[in-house]
C-alpha cells in the first residue's frame, strides 16, 4: 500500500527530526529510520493497529515516544500526525484532508 504526508505531518517530522538532531548529532537520523520502519508495518498491515476515532489509527513507534496517526483513504495511508505520547494528543484533529 502506499502513503503520503498530510502537509501538517511533514512539519512534525522535520521539527522531531531537527530537534534530536540538536539534542544529540545522528539522533534524528535514528529517529527517522525509526519512523520509515514504523511505516513500513502500517503499509504491510494497515488495518493491525487501534483506532483512536472513526478514521484514525494508531501505530506506536519502537525507540521513541511517538506515535504515527494514520487514515486509510483509497488504498492509500494518509499519515495524519506524528505525535508525541505525552504532550497534546488531541493537536491534530483538525487537520482536514
Amino acid at each position: 500500500m502506499n502513503y503520503l504526508f498530510h502537509e501538517e505531518a511533514e512539519k512534525d517530522l522535520l521539527s522531531i527530526v531537527e530537534y534530536y538532531e540538536e539534542c544529540q548529532i545522528g539522533l534524528g537520523l535514528r529517529f527517522s529510520k525509526e519512523l520509515y520502519v514504523t511505516i513500513d508495518r502500517i503499509c504491510k498491515y494497515p488495518l493491525a493497529w487501534k483506532m483512536i476515532d472513526l478514521k484514525t489509527r494508531r501505530c506506536l513507534m519502537s525507540r521513541f515516544p511517538f506515535g504515527v496517526l494514520y487514515r486509510i483513504v483509497d488504498n492509500r495511508i494518509i499519515i495524519m500526525a506524528i505525535m508525541h505520547l505525552h504532550r497534546k494528543p488531541g493537536y491534530w484533529k483538525n487537520r482536514i484532508l
